[in-house]
């Protein structure tokens, strides 16, 4: 069997050929796939399933492009969640929206190789074309691991090319490796026990007569025979015979998947042994513990790893703080400049209010987190990257088995800090489908940036600013206090709140929802190695487009709905009164929200709100940070935001009919719990909706959120009233 990539012709009906990169986790594999596609590639998702899907045109010659499609890491074609599932799919050609591909590249970690060998000839016994990638020969080569490629090509049948690939080095041979005739590999028979090696011979001759090579029919037989695919899936890919014939020899109890494929595995290891023998060399002076292991003795232990973890966290979200700062407030200030000279340009009315007020503005409520976002993915690029991040996952495992989570549920977990909506789309490469589901339900816990807003009004308008412990620096130009006052206190609470909360959640879904334990976990922890500076860029500009593309879509709708709903039915001018700010305050309670939020008093009113914060509750529905800009038309103020001295004075000045002040510390207080704890964010329920498949998982997040913050913001409330604050 053979191939050969074709020229690429102008005819518009020519497809290009396409060229699948598979590989373990944290083999290089998605290096390997930005060195070759650069800037030129797409993200989506495999219909049907949440699983991302990248694809990237890749130019080998003048006039020569193949399509390069980057399938999900994984350790076997025996799949163990959504993204091992789609890789298997894909090579067997079980997905009708991705044809089996014409070629594969298998990325091989070169300083790991028998492990890695095992998919790669899991893969060769499809009989797709391959080239083998060695990759990672530089950090083989400081381990004192060196492999003749030449002798490792022979053995498997197919080209070897050897790179490092975050250098660079190696791409243009496997290039050139590509535009030549690949044939399909004829590797060693696996010695399989004879029940299940003769199950394999009915099923591949079957697949035969279906039309597939003798090397792919019997590939495919045993890939059939270890998954639990089910027959009616294979009946529609190669034909009811095939189906029948499986169905069969399942009944056979050393044939069940689970039994087929750790038959499998013995046989395969054993043959990996000899291959990997005769190819590998280790120096007898590196045989002694490498950098990875003497950095790992430190990096996970069981103490002084979690405070090496701890410091690391808490300098990865100050910096995300500190850092975005300064941009923050260059978008801020070009989205009011841009939306003060879009009023030059049009005529009063409500065009210009809806244009500058709905659609300028609520593009610049999520542009503006766009730098957080990104300083976020460098980091976790950069951990991911030089190794570090499997090590994370390893710590936090002991903690989170503690309340039923599996350690990889930590990922997602600190990618919500930043937003919600990239954390719940890490949970993909949780296998448990149960963990997976507890970890998107528990994210939106996780106090994310666009709380910020409203944590530094409530918290600089109600909170003194006391000084617990520290001391004074006395400097020629100013004195500085170095030490713990009580607003920051009360900042780091709510995070911890969250997290608390989250981690109590989690206890209780998985003992009454998602019942039963943590799978074990199973994770390799790859070498440390310099982190590919390009994979990282490559990796914040995916990750910014699709914040932007599918956050900024979503609140940039509801902002306009929000719009329209604060601004109309419109009071008759003959009844508005003469000071504009009765004006506005009249027009908006004359409004549908302002309508809604007396409607909805009677429920808040036992936390201490009244209908204006009800309508600045609703505001934030659509992003909790616009919370701050309703407060701020509520109180009849312009360009609000959480320094603004008139908005903290109005909402001070404000009263119950009774003459009691509406706000006060407690009062603060119990709203800030509420936003820790309440699901104020419709495109993170958009975003669950698409990673579930389903609206009765958001409908839930949102319900027992809601009712959660209701329940603690009451007690925050009442609880404080009773003891006299």
């Amino acid at each position: 069997m053979a191939v050969e990539l074709q020229t690429q012709t102008s005819s518009p009906a020519t497809r290009l050929q396409r060229i699948a990169l598979a590989g373990n986790p944290n083999a290089g594999k998605t290096t390997l796939f930005n060195a070759l596609t650069g800037m030129r590639q797409k993200v989506g998702n495999y219909p049907g399933v949440t699983v991302e899907k990248k694809e990237g045109r890749c130019r080998l010659t003048a006039g020569q492009d193949v399509t390069i499609l980057d399938i999900p890491g994984t350790y076997s074609l025996a799949p163990k969640s959504p993204d091992e599932e789609v890789a298997r799919d894909v090579l067997l050609g079980l997905r009708a929206d991705t044809p089996v591909p014409d070629a594969v590249v298998i990325v091989v970690d070169a300083s790991n190789l028998e492990r890695n060998l095992y998919l790669a000839t899991q893969i060769l016994d499809l009989g797709i074309p391959a080239v083998i990638a060695l990759n990672m020969n530089d950090v083989a080569a400081k381990a004192g691991k060196s492999v003749d490629a030449k002798q490792l090509g022979q053995d498997l049948g197919v080209p070897v090319v050897t790179l490092i690939a975050n250098k660079g080095e190696g791409i243009p041979q496997l290039k050139a490796t590509l535009l030549k005739q690949l044939e399909a590999s004829q590797l060693p028979q696996l010695e399989l026990a004879e029940s299940l090696a003769g199950a394999r011979e009915r099923l591949a001759k079957a697949l035969g007569h279906a039309g597939q090579s003798d090397i792919a029919a019997h590939g495919i037989a045993l890939r059939l025979l270890a998954s639990d695919i089910s027959t009616g899936v294979v009946s529609q890919v190669y034909g009811p015979t095939v189906a029948d014939i499986l169905a069969e020899a399942r009944t056979d109890s050393k044939l069940t998947p689970l039994a087929a494929a750790a038959a499998e595995t013995v046989a395969r290891y054993a043959m990996l042994g000899a291959i990997v023998a005769k190819s590998q060399q280790q120096s007898s002076e590196q045989r002694g513990k490498s950098f990875t292991d003497k950095a790992d003795a430190i990096l996970t232990h069981k103490f002084w790893g979690l405070v090496i973890f701890a410091l690391i966290t808490l300098l990865v979200f100050q910096t995300i703080f500190s850092w975005a700062s300064v941009p923050m407030d260059f978008i801020d200030g070009g989205t009011t400049a841009i939306g003060d000279y879009v009023r030059t340009l049009m005529a009063d009315g409500p065009l210009e209010d809806l244009v500058v007020d709905g659609v300028i503005a609520g593009v610049g409520a999520v542009v503006i987190f766009l730098p957080q976002i990104l300083i976020l993915f460098f980091f976790i690029g950069l951990l991911e990257d030089t190794g570090y991040m499997a090590r994370a996952a390893f710590i936090m495992d002991r903690l989170m088995g503690k309340v039923g989570l599996h350690g990889r549920a930590f990922i997602p977990l600190m990618s919500s800090f930043a937003c919600a909506i990239p954390g719940i789309m890490a949970a993909r490469t949780i296998s448990s489908r149960a963990d997976r589901m507890t970890t998107i339900l528990i994210a939106p816990l996780m106090s994310c940036s666009a709380r910020m807003p409203v944590y530094i009004l409530m918290i600089a308008t109600f909170i003194p600013t006391a000084k617990l412990f520290g001391f004074h620096i006395t400097l020629p130009f100013k004195d500085f206090y170095i030490g713990l006052t009580l607003p920051a206190l009360v900042m780091f609470s709510m995070f911890a709140l969250g997290v608390i909360v989250a981690m109590i959640v989690a206890w209780v879904l998985k003992k009454t929802m998602f019942v039963g334990p943590p799978p074990p976990l199973m994770l390799e922890l790859p070498p440390y190695k310099m982190p590919s500076w390009r994979n990282i860029i490559v990796t914040m500009w995916e990750r910014g487009s699709e914040f932007l593309k599918r956050a900024g879509t979503i609140i940039l709708a509801i902002s306009i709905v929000l719009w329209f709903a604060l601004t109309y039915p419109k009071v008759p001018e003959t009844q508005l009164p003469a000071d504009e700010a009765q004006a506005a305050a009249m027009q908006l309670s004359h409004s549908i929200a302002g309508r809604v939020g007396h409607v909805v008093e009677p429920v808040i009113a036992p936390l201490g709100y009244n209908w204006k914060i009800g309508v600045g509750l609703i505001g934030a529905m659509a992003a909790r940070e616009v919370f701050v800009s309703t407060m701020g038309t509520v109180y009849a103020v312009a360009d609000a935001d959480e320094e603004s001295q008139t908005l903290k004075e109005q909402m001070k000045n404000d009263r119950w009919p009774d003459g009691r002040p509406v706000w006060t510390a407690l009062t603060a207080i119990s709203l800030l719990v509420y936003f820790v704890i309440a699901m104020q964010c419709i495109s993170t329920l958009a975003v669950v909706k698409r990673e579930t498949n389903s609206w009765k998982w958001p409908i839930f997040m949102q319900v027992y959120l809601t009712a959660l913050a209701w329940i603690l913001a009451l007690i925050v409330y009442q609880g404080g009233r009773f003891l006299g604050y």
